[in-house]
This record gives C-alpha cells, sequence and structure tokens, in this order.
C-alpha cells in the first residue's frame, strides 16, 4: 500500500486561519466527491471555525482519564477502521494525554500515512522544535508542546497561511480568537505587534528555505547549471589569507540590504598535498563568517576559477565576491589571475565583485603545499622557454644580417637558459643549455651551418657557455628546492602549532579534529578506527567527510592508512599522500588518539560523578528511613500499643488523644513517603505534567490543608493572569513552601503568601519572619536531603524545598530564594502566564506535556 501524503497548514500564530483553511479544503474535496473525515479537529469556541465543521463527517473520539479528570483524544483505531482517503487532524505538535496510543499526535498521523491515508494538518511555527529557543527570546514563552523540525519538512506541501500583525489584532479586538475577557491580557502580551511580526518572520523564512529545497531538488533533477536568481547568495571566495576577513563583512553587508540573503563562504584547496593556506587564519575566518550568519565550504579542485564557478553554479548564487589579487606587477606574466578568469567566464547571471583590501599587489607568498614540486603551469612554460625560446631567439638573430656578435650572442642564450631554470627548474635549464650549444655552432660559429669550430676561441667560448648554463640551472634549482622546502616546513610547523595550540586550550573535538585532517590534506573521507584485539573487527571510532561508497571498516581498504599503536588507526580516503606528508599526518594521528581518551575520561569521569551523586542521595535515604522516618513510626507504635494493653482502662480523653497521635504521626509518615517518591520520580525524569490554564486562587488555598489555621495570610489579587501550570503538581510545591515557612517563622507570626504579574510571568511569594539563610547557602537548600542551620531531626528529611523546585521546573518555572525585608526569606516561584489562550473548560486541559 502506497504510504498516504501529509499537506500542513503552517501560521505564525493563533487565530490567523489554520483550521479555518483546513476545513475550506475539506468542504472542497468532498464537493468533488473526496471521502474526506474530520478525525481530530478543535474549534476552541470560534463560531466561525465551528460552523465549518457541519456538513463534514466527524469520527468519534476516544475518552481517557487520567488524575480523575476524562479527556478526549483522536481515536487512531476508529480513524484506521473506517479508512477514508483524507482525514483532517487539528494540531500537529500535540502531546496526548497519558495512556493514549503514541505520546504524540506526530506519531498518531505517521500511523494513519503509512496506512495509506492522506492526512491534513495545522502547526504554528513556534511549535517547530529548532526555534524553541528563539521564540522563547522574543515572546519570553517557552513551548513546551513541539513537533520535531523533520517531522514537517517530510510534507508533501506546506502552504503558510499568512496574516498581518495588524489584523490578527483586530481579530482579537472584534472576539474571533479568544473569549472577550481575556482579549486585553493577550493583546498586552504575546500579541503584541513586535511579537507577532518577528513570529511571521520566522514563519515567512522558514517556509521560503523550505521552497529553496523543493528547488534545488527540481534543478538537479533537470540538470539546470545556469543561476536562477529567486533569492540573493552570496559567494565569497577565500584564500585563506588575512584579507579574508574583510571580503567577509563585505559580503556581510551587501548580504543585509536584502531580506533572505545568503552568504556562502568557500576556501578551494588543491589536491596535491597540504593546503596553503593558514589553518588558524582558516579557522579564524570560519567563525567570523558563522557568526554573521553564513556558512563555511571546503572544497577541493586543482583549477581554482573553475571549481568557484561550479560551486557557485551549484548553490544556484547570484553574486561572487572575491579580493583584488596579491600579485606584484611581474607576477601577471604567469597568467591574468583568479579575479579576471572569474569576472571573464561567469556569464550573465553571476554578478562579480572585486574587493580592495590592504594586502593588494603584496605578493602571493610561494606555494606553501607543493613541497619541491613545481606547478604543471611553471614546468610546461620552463620547458617552452629552453627549447622553443632558443630555437626562436636563432631565427631573429640571422635575420638581422651581421647581428650583435657571438659575445652576445651567447648572453641571450644564456639568459633564456636561466629563465628557463627560475620557471621549470633543473631540466627545462639542461635541456636550454644542450639547445642553445648547438644552435650557437650552428649557426654563429664560423663555418656556419655546420657542426664544426674552426677557431678554439669560440669552442672555449661554447664549452663555458654551458658550463656556465648547466651551474646556473642547478644553483637555481637548488635555490627554489630549498625555498620550497623551508615554506613548506613552516606550513608544518604552523599546523603543527595550531594543533597543540587548540588542544592544549581544550578546544578540539575528535570530530572537528577529523574534519580538520581532511581540509588540510584535502581528502574526501577520514575514519579513525580502532578494536579490542589482534582478531578483533574494527569499529569505527570517528568519522569526517562522505562515503561515496562502501563505508570504510578497515584500514586496508583505504587510500592512506597511518597507525595509531596497535589497535588503532587513521583511515583516508581520496587519494595517495606523498611521503612527506604522513609526518604531520603522523602527528594528526597521534592527537587524534589522544582526544578519544579524553572524551571518554570525561565521559567516564561525568558518570563517577552520576554515580557518586547517586550514592549520596542513597546514603541520605538510609540515613532518614533510619531516623525521620522511625520517628512517626516508633510514636504509632507506642499509641497503639497502649490502646491494645489490657492492664489500663483508658478514658475517652485519653483514647482521643493516643488516636490523634497516631492520626498525626500517620500524616508525618505519609506526607514523607510522599516527598521520598516525587523526589524518586523527578530523579529518574518521570513526572509527567498535565499543563492546563488556571487561576492560582483555585489552587493556593487548596495547598493551606496540611498548615495551622491562622498561620498564612493570603494577598491574590483577582485580576491575575492565568497561569499555565499543573494544578496537582503545583499544589504539591506550594504546600511543600508554605511548610517549610510556617515551621521556621516565629510563634504568632504568619507566613505572607502574595502573588504578582511581571509582563508574561506571575511571581507567587512564600515570604516568613524566620532566621534566614546566607547568600552563601541558597542554592544548597534546595538539594536534595539538605536542612540548614539547627534544624530538629524529625522535622522531615530535606526534601521539601527539592521536590518544590523541581515541580516547578517541570511546569517551566523558576524557584529561588530571596531575603524577606526585615528579616526572614521569601520563597519567590515563577509561573508561566497562559498566552492569551481561553482558559480550558473544567475538567479539560489547554494541553499535556511529557
Amino acid at each position: 500500500m502506497a504510504r498516504g501524503k501529509l499537506r500542513i497548514y503552517l501560521g505564525a500564530a493563533p487565530g490567523v486561519g489554520k483550521t479555518y483553511a483546513m476545513l475550506s479544503e475539506a468542504h472542497r474535496r468532498v464537493e468533488r466527491g473526496t471521502d474526506a473525515v474530520v478525525a481530530f479537529v478543535e474549534h476552541h469556541g470560534r463560531p466561525r471555525t465551528e460552523v465549518m465543521l457541519h456538513g463534514l463527517e466527524q469520527i468519534q473520539r476516544r475518552e481517557l482519564e487520567y488524575r480523575g479528570t476524562v479527556f478526549t483524544e483522536m481515536d487512531v483505531d476508529a480513524v484506521l477502521e473506517r479508512g477514508p482517503a483524507v482525514a483532517l487532524v487539528d494540531e500537529l505538535a500535540h502531546t496526548n494525554v497519558p495512556g493514549s496510543r503514541n505520546a504524540k499526535r506526530w506519531q498518531d498521523i505517521e500511523e494513519l500515512l503509512e496506512a495509506g491515508i492522506h492526512v491534513i494538518s495545522t502547526v504554528n511555527i513556534q511549535h517547530l522544535e529548532s526555534l524553541g529557543d528563539v521564540v522563547e527570546s522574543i515572546t519570553g514563552v517557552r513551548q513546551r508542546e513541539t513537533v520535531p523540525d523533520e517531522i514537517v519538512r517530510r510534507a508533501d506541501q506546506i502552504e503558510l497561511v499568512d496574516m498581518s500583525p495588524q489584523a490578527i489584532r483586530r481579530r482579537m479586538a472584534h472576539g474571533n480568537i479568544y473569549q472577550p475577557d481575556k482579549v486585553d491580557a493577550a493583546l498586552s502580551n504575546y500579541f503584541r505587534p513586535g511579537n507577532l511580526t518577528a513570529l511571521r518572520e520566522l514563519a515567512l523564512l522558514w517556509v521560503a528555505d523550505r521552497v529553496d529545497e523543493y528547488l534545488q531538488e527540481y534543478r538537479a533533477e533537470h540538470s539546470i547549471r545556469s543561476t536562477w536568481q529567486a533569492r540573493e547568495r552570496i559567494v565569497v571566495g577565500l584564500t585563506g589569507g588575512p584579507e579574508g576577513r574583510t571580503l567577509i563583512r563585505r559580503a556581510a553587508r551587501v548580504a543585509a540590504k536584502g531580506s533572505g540573503s545568503e552568504v556562502l563562504a568557500v576556501y578551494i584547496a588543491r589536491s596535491d598535498g597540504l593546503t596553503s593556506a593558514s589553518p588558524k587564519e582558516l579557522a579564524v575566518q570560519r567563525t567570523l563568517v558563522e557568526d554573521l550568519g553564513g556558512t563555511f565550504h571546503h572544497v577541493i579542485g586543482d583549477d581554482i576559477p573553475s571549481a568557484l564557478l561550479e560551486f557557485a553554479r551549484g548553490v544556484n548564487a547570484t553574486q561572487i565576491v572575491l579580493g583584488s589579487s596579491r600579485r606584484k606587477a611581474w607576477q601577471y606574466v604567469f597568467g591574468p589571475g583568479v579575479g579576471a578568469t572569474v569576472a571573464r567566464d561567469s556569464g550573465p547571471d553571476l554578478d562579480v565583485h572585486i574587493v580592495t583590501h590592504d594586502e593588494v599587489a603584496k605578493g602571493r607568498g610561494l606555494p606553501v603545499a607543493r613541497g619541491a614540486r613545481l606547478g604543471r603551469t611553471r614546468i610546461v612554460s620552463g620547458w617552452l622557454v629552453g627549447v622553443v625560446g632558443p630555437v626562436l631567439l636563432s631565427l631573429l638573430l640571422t635575420g638581422i644580417g651581421n647581428g650583435p656578435g657571438l659575445a652576445n650572442d651567447v648572453l641571450l642564450f644564456l639568459f633564456l637558459t636561466v629563465l628557463a631554470a627560475l620557471l621549470g627548474g633543473q631540466l627545462p635549464a639542461l635541456a636550454s643549455a644542450a639547445v642553445g650549444s648547438l644552435l650557437l655552432n650552428f649557426y654563429f660559429t664560423p663555418p656556419t651551418h655546420t657542426l664544426t669550430v674552426s677557431d678554439p676561441k669560440n669552442l672555449v667560448a661554447i664549452v663555458i657557455f654551458f658550463a656556465v648554463a648547466v651551474s646556473v640551472a642547478s644553483v637555481v634549482d637548488l635555490a627554489a628546492r630549498r625555498t620550497h622546502q623551508a615554506a613548506r616546513l613552516r606550513a608544518e610547523s604552523e599546523i603543527l602549532s595550531f594543533l597543540a595550540g587548540s588542544v592544549l586550550r581544550g578546544e578540539t573535538t575528535l570530530d572537528a579534529l577529523l574534519e580538520r585532517v581532511r581540509e588540510t590534506f584535502g581528502m574526501e573521507t577520514v575514519v579513525l578506527l580502532e578494536r579490542a584485539g589482534d582478531v578483533e573487527p574494527w569499529t569505527c571510532a570517528g568519522r569526517a567527510g562522505t562515503d561515496h561508497g562502501t563505508p570504510l571498516r578497515r584500514p586496508e581498504d583505504a587510500d592512506v592508512d597511518m597507525p595509531v599503536g596497535d589497535h588503532m588507526a587513521l583511515a583516508l580516503t581520496g587519494r595517495v599522500l606523498p611521503a612527506e606528508d604522513r609526518r604531520v599526518l603522523a602527528a594528526f594521528a597521534a592527537q587524534a588518539a589522544v582526544v578519544l581518551d579524553r572524551q571518554r575520561l570525561v565521559g567516564e569521569a561525568e558518570r563517577a560523578r552520576e554515580l557518586a551523586e547517586g550514592n549520596r542521595i542513597r546514603t541520605a535515604l538510609l540515613a532518614a528511613v533510619s531516623h525521620d522516618l522511625r520517628t512517626p513510626l516508633a510514636g504509632i507504635k507506642a499509641s497503639v500499643t497502649s490502646l491494645r494493653s489490657d492492664d489500663v482502662a483508658w478514658s475517652q480523653e485519653d483514647e482521643a488523644e493516643l488516636l490523634a497521635g497516631i492520626e498525626a504521626g500517620a500524616d508525618r509518615l505519609d506526607h514523607l513517603v510522599g516527598n521520598l517518591l516525587d523526589m524518586s520520580r523527578l530523579q529518574t525524569g518521570t513526572v509527567t505534567p498535565l499543563i492546563r490554564e488556571i487561576d492560582l486562587d483555585e489552587v493556593v488555598p487548596m495547598a493551606l490543608g496540611g498548615v495551622p489555621e491562622g498561620s498564612v495570610t493570603l494577598d491574590i489579587p483577582e485580576e491575575l493572569p492565568i497561569v499555565a501550570v499543573d494544578p496537582g503538581l503545583l499544589e504539591r510545591a506550594v504546600a511543600n513552601l508554605v511548610e517549610n515557612a510556617v515551621k521556621y517563622s516565629p510563634d504568632g507570626t504568619a507566613v505572607l503568601v502574595s502573588a504578582s504579574a511581571l509582563g508574561d510571568r506571575v511571581e507567587l511569594r512564600i515570604a516568613d519572619r524566620g532566621p534566614g539563610v546566607p547568600d552563601s547557602a541558597k542554592d544548597r537548600i534546595f538539594e536534595p536531603f539538605q536542612r540548614y542551620g539547627d534544624a530538629p531531626r524529625g522535622a522531615g528529611v530535606g526534601l521539601g524545598l527539592a521536590v518544590a523546585r523541581g515541580f516547578a521546573e517541570a511546569m517551566g518555572g523558576t524557584l529561588a530564594a530571596e531575603d524577606t525585608p526585615g528579616g526572614g526569606m521569601t520563597m519567590v516561584l515563577t509561573l508561566r502566564a497562559a498566552p492569551g489562550r481561553p482558559p480550558a473548560r473544567p475538567g479539560l486541559p489547554a494541553q499535556a506535556t511529557t
């Protein structure tokens, strides 16, 4: 059975019309004869949306009971049994009530899609998992209901439901989104114009990226190489020189002039050895471009202009930013340069910007990465000058008549020999000396046009010419080799110095180090392999790059392998490295092993720390059980023993007192055990808050049942915003805080419980007049099994505050301690205000999270 297709209506905020658009699409499909049903749609009391449900078949929802309340969720089995062609499922990011078939609604939708059912759903941009931090920084509200980006990206069709911030606020003011009593709070908090504008921009950019992915797939499928200027993409060509920072900043300024522009920095390295760029400078430039919102790319290519243009067209770039050449004037004899070549070959679809900088015309420096080898262009040029040059010079001199004389002829031929040595090295120079000697003898030494030399002086001149030419060629070639070797050693030392420095600073992870190896040596894949013994199979400990074929499983399968000890090896694919490169590779391999060992030691240290923490808690738990829990048990046991005694005739007053002692001990024991269980749930991460929107004055009074009457004063204004909390967890947290405050307050002094609104947060303050806690101990009192000062044994196991903070954080809030003005301590419980959403009906949650 073919997989169903998913269509998603994406909005920037609640109320833009996603559900309305989904229902309108359903009506259109039903009118065309499509079998469409409503699997789950929540109209939130909006009359226009509710009207759109009329005329559509609705699948009966499944009822689930949780904590004494009945909730409704989508019945996946019923939808599968009905088997419609299209199912409408609202709120893709919704978290199902515990006990449901799946934890998240998008998992329910996956089942429908696998069954071949097409699904239409809705989601807001703030529910995408990758944007959680961004949305929280904009709105101040952390979205606890999220959906993985990949689920939305895999949708077959995404349609943006857009609306201007002003239009959304007008809809809100008219009561078309929330109930009238919540409109003012929503408009002044979550639905502020700035918030809505930022969320709208996020939605537009996210959809634009998705559209760009579709465009790239289409261009690849149809082999389209020309640039389609759908959006500005600026490619920055880097050489690894200091001018790269100027180019990146210039490209970023150009990109800032157009919304949605991208900056892609690319460094192109040759495929025959170490890169000529400074690794340290490239690392700085990579960090800079990423800080400016761009991306860094490393490309291998021997023809730099062609590789740069191929990369730019591959990413559908519209502009290329290059720096003015660092060549000196005389160096242009070797070619027009990268900038001029790129500008010439870019065509009409790519704009090329040449940016000036401080390094212009200061020289390109020596080719660090080539070692003693010269480039192909220089070798070809040397042979042309050394062999063809003397022939052309002979033709020129013979056409002059008497000519400049034999002495000058020798000097001219010697000049060509020296030039051939400078360009192509020793072999072209030797060939030039041989060809020049023969031409001098044949054309310019009497008798001409023969190889005979009649005058001994001329013979001596030719021999000296040949000897000088050979000597000059040898010296020039030796100097060139020494210069290149020195430059290579400088490159190696710079690489090793940067490697050592980064390791000492603890900046290099294994993945980053392997990526550095791949970029430095211009390889396709770098894999660190290890095995437990000589006959054990190899396993991958780290990898950088991509495998175009079968993944590396043995060092023998790689183009280059560098052993590291007896049971570890660094394997590289892409090309065979020359022997001189293996010295630096060995240093990288040794360092990779050290980094791997350090990462494992860090992990073991973290596990040891967790074990030590667990052991500390277990030790404290044993101490609590041995004393704090036995104290109420001893009181209960003594009272029960007294009541069962036949030797004493207890009066009714005595029996009532003993029974009251039993009840108090049982309550105390129940409270201690409850805190222990709560702490255990927090430690194991199994707390599942059920978030609802509720008023504080509905929860806080219920938390005061365990304290003496008159020991607490409440000050909770009626106009406070509704909070999004789990009522049960909030009640337990407040109860623990109040009990702790009453315990330390002087007799006759009431604890003040007050609340106030602060932006999109609500603060609940529990203030006592006790001895207080110094600043150095304010964080420590929230740790498990901590009791400050001279708290008596039996007064608790030190879990109340730890449990309260754990519950507060589970609900998305915070708990902190402050000094009470005039003496004492104030616990500040900060909770999230509901984001303008109407309060849930009694017994129904606004949302559930895990």
